[in-house]
């Protein structure tokens, strides 16, 4: 590029940048459009076509009409020459002002001027704004129409040559139908498809563009339109056209922020306005379209999507249809801006930057007659597509609900009503419909003037041009010469030039109207949902060089907190989207304030936010679930309405310049010959705008050099702050102007690097937020993550997975090009098993538990896994199957295992994915797969907890300890397995068999099992050693320690028992497992535990000491506690504190048998339930029950402790006595009656004979000390399980 020109200093101030013409330079001819040629040509091969037809160095297509080809265009001039605050991409302006290249037409064609914009994004994420106006002018060298005939003598030649191969090879019977039909086609060929040199006029697409670094849409439109007039007008413009260019580039300033400017076209005013620097930004794009092209609810949707940060790919035929859907939505983001990949027009040609494995917002022209279902895209998993053209939206699967949708929709219908606004597609048209005539006639009615005409101008025939009558008679009075004036009523007529000029500006301010009320609302939504965002933001860092170098290692804002306190139903939405680099960045740019300007967006969301609390003492909280309609509606439409009414600038009128006279002369329909020197250097401030930005230029000079000595140095600032902005960011704006094969490459690198530092990124957050959880359940810390963020982030390492398995994919199968891949890797084994068996040992995949279990050992296999998921009727879609692969491997620890095996077929990996695609990167791909490898260090049940409905096949083995006790028991057993989600019911062991599998609805985490049997034959009593349970899909084994005996006259008499159940760890070569510090679960206790019973092997047991079982029972209700006060949904199972091995019941057990007189020479064992059935006897008698001298709450404790024990005898169960204590207690938590039976049980006088007199429960200090621990249980609701008070009419 040149050097700046004269007076391109003041370019930040100026209303434009450049003046651009694109079109066909005549010298060299007609050249094809090698990018979209190129692009037909690898289509072609993708699809298997031939390439007979197609050149691919010429891209010639003699398929195709020659006036349906595209051809090179070119920049065939730009004023100026370069601006320093922006320079000019020529490759990127000349692709966006003609999309589609150079379009030929004869005098046949429609060649009516098509307006449209676009938006260079660049690196550092600055845009800038182009407005092109493309029409045809005459092709006037003969050259090139001599080329296009010739194209044609070949096109036809093609054709006729094609047509006559097709008859030959016609059957003899149908020759003669071939040959009339071969003629028809041919004449239809010459009659419809054919450029006559001799008889025809060759006309050829020019366009004019403005570039602004302010999107002026409106005004840059009526300017263009304006200049094309002036082109085809039969009488010259009043000037030379060089006086308006030069005037919109150098003489028209742009708007100062809350004012309003007005600078002349060649024939009319054109008045613009930039809102204040405490108002919305600048949006010049009518949202009026966008509603009325895409309708309400689909605009939700895709809002929902964008703040989501999905793939958006918008479908059109029109570009500015593209434009104003992708500028209008971002828009809408306020306070948020899109960080990623925008490119609102994509050409054709550059179809593959659809390839990016990263979020994008991008346009797709689409082709006349070209329909959704012949658009191959590489990535559809989450991908969201909007055909504007026909009204339809394609929404990802597992699409969460915007926050308060529903009044926020009723809300914008409301302003759409009033702005006579409908949906297309909408049901609710009719009922809109309806509603606004009814307005309109009640606002006729309240007019004060019965319905009147009002006293302004109407055109009499405007009121019956549809009568027809009227037709008629203007036809008869036409016919016979009557000449039939207008008629009024009111005085002056509307069809003077002022007038309408008023109609068409206020057509205007309704728009301005509609997209300020619009906004607001929007805006004010996000103002109530992050009211108190401040409150959540953690500032870690006393300046900003040590946040700047430690951002990637920060928190910087508080997650769980904030989910905490929102309603329920905005959690799934929030969740994701607080995840989100638009918000990350939001945050980031609240840090920084503290210690540089604040961001513009934030600055007015946060003086939003002080006005909110200031005028509203009493507002509504954050989570409260009203929808608080927008306050400002009407003030900020009166904002704009009184800015533009009052023009506060008005530019300088064009002029004459000093030029030559002579050269561009005038002719109708061409745009003449500019003369560059005038236009490419501009005044040399000698006005007083320019004057202005050069002394505030040179202030801001001074306070950069002085800003340079203090703080960080500016080069290392600068790139500490572009790294922190850019963190999370895969990849930069991809540059459209140099399209060579080694920045392709390079821009495919940076791909992979994205991809492979999002992996570390994610895997990270998931391992450090899970082993901080987990730190929790051993005692260390605060819980940082809940089940709704770890849910987040494993559907977010699923969109991750798909797009990494999206990149550089040969060829399209399905939406899911995980599941693709593994469904072609599933019948590749098939044919490989049909071959030879698969040699593979069995040792490395099957699971073996670190204990010793006698179930069948489990094969691991990935096609098992997938024939798992392919028997799910629940899941409808390859996107679904493939996030439940995902889910069951990572569960089952073999996700970094299943794809390392599936990407050991090198020969699939090398048939489905391009040489530069990740998987195919081996460096990376070893990273990667280390990276999840990391995830085993840790549990996840995201597979059991998230598909609760499914129907899954269970193993059951129970083992007997056959040392002492028979190997299998002549009774009928039988077994009932129960879960957080449910239990199995009461199933039946076939005789004679102690394992048996059975299936039913998803139990979740398994947490206890019921055992018994009917103590019938002649070796009824089993010694039962545990249970083992297995889930055959997750592979999740439980062992259900016993450790007891079940049969009548042995032990405590139980013939049925509750077991509670530990989730065994398994050890592989690959798993890290071994070294997971996820504490276990807690189990049934033992017969160690049980100090009523003898040892097993006979030696003696190691009893507690007083202050150890003070300690168990204060851990035990500490534990309950900690259960409460958990989120709902992230507590665990209550058996398991009650009656677990280190549970309430069994901490309480240690307090009763301390000091217990259980054993007894020559005699039975005596159980805690003797004591307490001693004690009832005791209460019961007459002379007791009554005594005057106890109170009514020590009596009520007899009654109701009276009550339960009796309930308990006389229930229909086969429970011991140490099972009936485990349910009076826990019946006793429940209804917060046990305090007051362990003071009436510390009192009872059998107590004496019982227990010596060291026993804890005869320490009333003891005693008193453990009844107001147990009275800190009293506030919380506790339901137990069916399983425990089963059979209990209580």
């Amino acid at each position: 590029m040149s050097g700046t020109a004269p007076g391109a200093s003041a370019a930040p101030c100026r209303f434009a940048h450049y003046f651009v013409i694109c079109g066909i330079e005549p010298d060299s001819g007609l050249e094809a459009d090698e990018l979209t040629a190129l692009y037909r040509w690898l289509e072609a091969d993708l699809h298997g076509r031939s390439h007979s037809t197609t050149n691919q160095a010429s891209g010639e297509n003699f398929d195709q009409s020659p006036l349906r080809r595209n051809f090179k265009s070119k920049v065939l001039a730009h004023y100026p020459q370069n601006v320093e605050w922006n320079p000019f991409d020529q490759d990127a302006v000349n692709m966006l002002c003609m999309p589609k290249g150079l379009s030929f037409r004869t005098q046949a064609d429609n060649r009516d001027p098509q307006f449209h914009s676009f938006i260079i994004t660049r690196e550092d994420g600055s845009r800038t704004y182009g407005f092109v106006l493309t029409f045809y002018e005459e092709v006037t060298c003969k050259q090139i129409c001599t080329a296009m005939q010739t194209l044609y003598q070949m096109h036809n030649a093609e054709q006729y040559s094609s047509v006559c191969a097709s008859s030959s090879c016609s059957m003899d019977s149908l020759a003669s139908s071939s040959d009339e039909g071969d003629a028809t086609s041919l004449s239809k060929l010459h009659r419809y498809d054919t450029y006559d040199i001799s008889k025809d006029t060759l006309y050829v697409s020019k366009s004019i563009c403005l570039i602004t670094p302010l999107p002026f849409t409106q005004a840059c439109k009526r300017y263009l339109t304006q200049f094309y007039t002036a082109i085809t007008s039969q009488q010259p413009p009043p000037l030379p056209l060089e006086s308006y260019i030069y005037n919109i580039l150098y003489e028209v300033p742009l708007p100062p922020p809350g004012r309003s400017l007005k600078f002349y076209g060649v024939y009319d005013s054109i008045i613009c306005q930039r809102p204040g620097p405490h108002e919305l930004p600048l949006l010049d794009f009518s949202l009026r379209e966008l509603f009325e092209q895409l309708g309400l609810d689909h605009i939700i949707q895709l809002f929902t999507c964008v703040l989501l940060e999905m793939q958006i790919l918008l479908y059109s035929q029109d570009c500015q249809r593209l434009m104003t859907v992708a500028d209008c939505i971002t828009a809408l983001l306020f306070p948020f801006q899109w960080q990623h990949v925008y490119v609102p027009i994509l050409p054709a040609s550059l179809i593959h930057f659809l390839d990016a494995p990263v979020p994008y917002l991008m346009g797709l022209q689409s082709k006349e007659g070209t329909d959704r279902s012949k658009l191959e895209l590489p990535q559809e998993a989450n991908l969201c597509f909007v055909d504007i053209d026909n009204h339809f939206i394609e929404l990802p699967e597992d699409f969460p609900q915007f926050p308060n949708q529903l009044g926020l929709v009723r809300e914008i219908a409301e302003v759409l009503l009033e702005f006579g606004i409908s949906s297309p597609g909408s049901q609710r048209d009719s009922e809109n419909s309806t509603k606004l005539k009814n307005l309109v006639l009640d606002e006729l009615v309240n007019d004060k003037k019965n319905g009147n005409i009002p006293s302004n101008t109407i055109n009499m025939f405007e009121l019956l041009k549809g009568n027809e009558t009227i037709a008629r008679l203007q036809a008869l009075a036409k016919r016979t010469g009557v000449v039939v004036e207008t008629m009024e009523i009111g005085s002056p007529t509307v069809n003077d030039e002022k007038d309408s000029k008023l109609w068409f500006r206020k057509e205007e301010m309704q728009d301005y109207k509609l997209n300020v009320q619009i906004r607001e609302i929007f805006a004010n939504h996000f103002t109530v949902m992050f009211a108190e965002y401040e409150s959540f933001i953690i500032h870690s860092a006393h300046d900003l060089e040590s946040w700047l170098t430690n951002r990637e290692q920060m928190q910087n804002f508080d997650k769980a907190s904030f989910l905490s306190d929102q309603p329920e139903p905005y959690l799934p939405f929030l969740s994701h989207f607080i995840e989100t680099q638009m918000f990350a960045t939001f945050i980031d740019n609240k840090i920084m304030s503290q210690w540089e300007e604040k961001d513009p967006l934030l600055k007015v969301f946060d003086s939003r936010l002080e006005k909110m609390r200031l005028y509203n003492v009493r507002a509504p909280s954050l989570w409260s679930p009203l929808y608080q309609k927008c306050s400002i509606l009407k003030e900020s439409a009166q904002a704009v309405e009184q800015r533009l009414a009052k023009i506060d600038h008005t530019a300088i009128h064009p002029h004459l310049l000093d030029m030559k006279i002579g050269q561009g002369k005038y002719e109708q329909g061409f745009l003449p010959k500019l003369q560059s020197d005038v236009l490419s250097s501009g005044p040399t401030n000698n006005n007083r705008w320019a004057s202005r930005n050069s002394t505030t230029q040179r202030r801001k000079d001074r306070v950069r050099q002085h800003s340079e000595h203090l703080g960080l140095d500016s080069d290392l600032r600068e790139k500490y702050m572009q790294e922190a902005r850019s963190l999370g960011k895969n990849l930069r704006q991809p540059k459209l102007s140099d399209l060579s094969p080694a920045v392709i490459a390079q821009t495919n690198w940076k791909f992979v690097e994205g991809l492979l530092k999002e992996c570390r990124m994610k895997t990270k957050r998931m391992l450090v937020d899970k082993m901080g959880n987990e730190a929790v359940e051993l005692g260390h810390g605060e819980v940082n993550i809940t089940g709704l963020e770890e849910n987040t982030l494993i559907a977010s390492l699923c969109d991750l997975l798909e797009r990494i398995w999206s990149h550089g994919l040969q060829v399209k199968q399905g939406k899911s090009a995980l599941w693709s891949h593994l469904h072609q890797y599933q019948e590749w084994e098939k044919k490989q098993e049909q071959i030879i068996e698969s040699p593979v040992a069995a040792g490395a995949e099957r699971r073996r538990s670190d204990t010793a279990m006698s179930l069948p050992l489990l094969r691991v296999s990935l096609v098992q896994d997938m024939r798992h998921i392919q028997n799910m009727s629940e899941i409808k879609t390859d996107v679904g199957r493939a996030r439940a692969w995902i889910r069951l491997s990572l569960e089952k620890k073999l996700l970094s295992q299943h794809l390392k095996q599936l990407l050991c077929y090198q020969g699939l990996t090398k048939k489905l994915y391009k040489r530069y695609a990740f998987l195919r990167c081996e460096d990376e791909k070893e990273q990667f797969l280390f990276h999840l490898l990391s995830l085993n260090a840790v549990d996840y049940f995201c597979f059991t907890n998230v598909f609760t409905t499914i129907i899954i096949p269970y193993r059951s083995m129970i083992i007997p300890i056959k040392k002492l006790s028979n190997a299998i028991t002549t009774s009928n057993l039988w077994i009932c397995v129960s879960g957080e989600l449910g239990d199995s019911g009461v199933m039946q062991i076939p005789k004679n068999s102690l394992e048996m599998t059975f299936e039913c609805q998803n139990l979740g985490k398994l947490t206890t099992v019921q055992i018994g049997h009917d103590n019938s034959g002649l070796l009824a009593n089993w010694l039962v050693d545990c249970v083992m349970v297995r889930n055959e899909i997750t592979g999740h084994t439980y062992r259900f320690p016993c450790g007891r005996w079940l049969g009548k006259g042995v032990d405590d008499g139980s013939l049925e028992r509750i077991l509670i159940g530990e989730l065994l760890t398994f050890v592989s070569e690959d798993d890290l497992g071994k070294q997971s510090r996820t504490p276990p679960q807690q189990k049934s206790p033992t017969m160690t535990r049980r100090l009523s019973l003898p040892s097993l092997g006979g030696k003696s047991l190691t009893k507690p000491n007083a202050g150890q079982i003070q300690e168990g029972i204060g851990e035990a209700v500490n534990n309950i506690v900690k259960h409460f006060h958990k989120p709902e949904k992230e507590r665990g199972n209550l058996t398991v504190l009650l009656c677990g091995e280190y549970g309430l019941v069994s901490a309480l057990e240690q307090v009763f048998h301390h000091g217990f007189k259980s054993s007894r020479i020559f005699q039975k064992n005596i159980f805690i339930w003797d004591f307490i059935e001693s004690a009832v006897a005791y209460f019961e008698t007459t002379d007791q029950i009554g005594t005057e001298g106890d109170s009514l709450l020590r009596l009520s404790a007899y009654k109701t402790l009276c009550h339960y024990v009796n309930a308990i005898n006389t229930a229909p169960r086969n429970i011991g006595k140490d099972g009936k204590f485990q349910l009076l207690v826990c019946l006793g938590t429940r209804d917060r009656l046990l305090p007051q039976w362990i003071s009436a049980l510390a009192e009872c006088p059998t107590i004496t004979r019982m227990y010596e007199e060291t026993a804890l429960l005869r320490d009333h200090i003891v005693a008193n000390s453990l009844i107001r621990v147990l009275q800190i249980l009293e506030e919380f609701n506790i339901t137990l399980e069916s399983s425990l008070a089963k059979g209990i009419g209580i």
